[in-house]
């Protein structure tokens, strides 16, 4: 803001950088060239409104000349995996902000930490949780400030609001026929019995088109052996050998890929409809974005967990490309992150798409949000977290009375 104006910036145009995204790589840009007009920094979604007289009200409460981290604050309600277990003694101890309510960096402390960052380097090469991870970035252990909660910075409309959220769905028309999505799951021998039987209860039958990838050709459920021996890490080989299936005539043509792990539980009629707003004829790749050495000129990449999703177009220039595995169980979501950053295919992120367990999030978060999909069935009923977070709910009275076909608490976390 410049004296009650606000100049309006997209991320994407301040930069041919990709990973702008991440925001620490650009505070320099934005403190050089705003910082000695501007008092305030204000970050938002897409989604997000903003009552301009509101905002400015706020912002005036609080001294420009001071260091101020301003936002609607969430907590982590137990010690959660994507923020590397922090705070575990205490997790509601340490607030981060809701993106989509907007928060705010005064000047001074902008420029600091765009001092900083030029300077340091970053404790963890990973981009993972933006939010949580600004914030700790910001609090320095203690020598910076925490996030001030601030009541009319909203993602519900109520009175006094300043700013509100719409939706990380919007309605961009009819969804996308079934039969536009192949879906590949991912799996191996050892879990043929315990994963696979809850696709097959929860979100199979949403599928027009799905095949399970394994190291074993299995006709009861049935899977299909790629040839690619089984790793117990990464999954890249597996993944390449998809890749190249889906582009020939082995399967049906379709506009899209999905490829998931035998862990993913996902909504595929919310995903049909979030696909709506892209178009298949470019090369997209979309997910939950996750960042390697951005403040390096790293790269970005989607999370394999919570479900990468491709079109044909971006499937067929990164196999044209000759971009390839270095390793049958390299990590198949990096590698294909680096190889599309090569080609500036961009890694487009919805915050829909889940890498971990819904436990694993501030419930406040996920409780506003169409959730697409969660990974992983550790210490959860994965019937009844697909029933709860991802069934619709004209289907889930549908179903209310029928038995599960299967529901069991699974005690260990493993990868085929």
């Amino acid at each position: 803001f410049i004296q009650g104006v606000p100049v309006v910036l997209l991320l994407h145009e301040l930069s041919e950088y990709e990973g702008v995204w991440s925001i620490l790589p650009v505070l320099p840009h934005l403190s050089a060239t705003y910082g000695q007009s501007a008092s305030w920094f204000f970050f938002i979604e897409e989604g997000t409104r903003v009552t301009l007289a509101a905002l400015l009200q706020v912002l005036h409460r609080y001294q420009v000349h001071e260091e101020w981290f301003l936002g609607k604050r969430l907590h982590d309600d137990e010690a959660s995996i994507i923020h590397h277990y922090a705070f575990s003694e205490e997790p509601s101890s340490f607030g981060y902000p809701d993106p989509a309510a907007g928060w705010a960096l005064s000047t001074p402390l902008l420029q600091r930490l765009a001092e900083r960052i030029q300077r340091e380097h970053l404790k963890s090469d990973f981009t993972i949780d933006l939010k949580h991870e600004i914030a700790l970035y910001i609090w320095e252990e203690g020598n910076g400030p925490q996030l001030t909660a601030v009541p009319e910075f909203c993602t519900e409309p109520r009175d006094n609001c300043a700013t509100t959220f719409t939706t990380y769905l919007p309605n961009c028309g009819d969804p996308v026929s079934k039969k536009e999505i192949f879906v590949a799951v991912k799996t191996c021998q050892k879990f043929h019995s315990e994963r696979v039987p809850v696709v097959k209860a929860t979100w199979e039958k949403d599928a027009g088109l799905l095949e399970y990838y394994s190291d074993v050709a299995d006709a009861s459920i049935p899977t299909i052996s790629l040839g690619v021996p089984n790793t117990e890490r990464g999954h890249c080989g597996k993944t390449f050998a998809i890749l190249r299936r889906f582009l020939s005539k082995a399967v049906p043509k379709t506009d899209w890929l999905l490829i998931v792990d035998d862990d993913t539980l996902i909504s595929l009629p919310r995903l049909r409809q979030l696909l709506r707003c892209y178009d298949p004829k470019e090369a997209v790749s979309l997910g939950e974005r996750y960042g390697y050495s951005l403040v390096q000129k790293g790269y970005s990449y989607t999370t394999g967990g919570g479900g990468m999703v491709l079109s044909r177009p971006a499937v067929s220039r990164l196999i044209s490309s000759g971009c390839s595995c270095y390793s049958d169980d390299a990590p198949d979501d990096m590698v294909l992150g680096r190889c599309f950053t090569s080609l500036r295919v961009p890694i487009t992120h919805s915050p829909l798409f889940h890498q971990a367990r819904p436990d694993d999030y501030s419930v406040t978060l996920i409780s506003m949000q169409q959730a697409i999909s969660f990974h992983k069935h550790w210490n959860i009923d994965p019937m009844a977290v697909y029933k709860h977070w991802l069934q619709d709910p004209h289907l889930r009275s549908q179903q209310k009375n029928k038995k599960p076909t299967i529901s069991r608490l699974i005690h260990f976390q493993s990868r085929c």
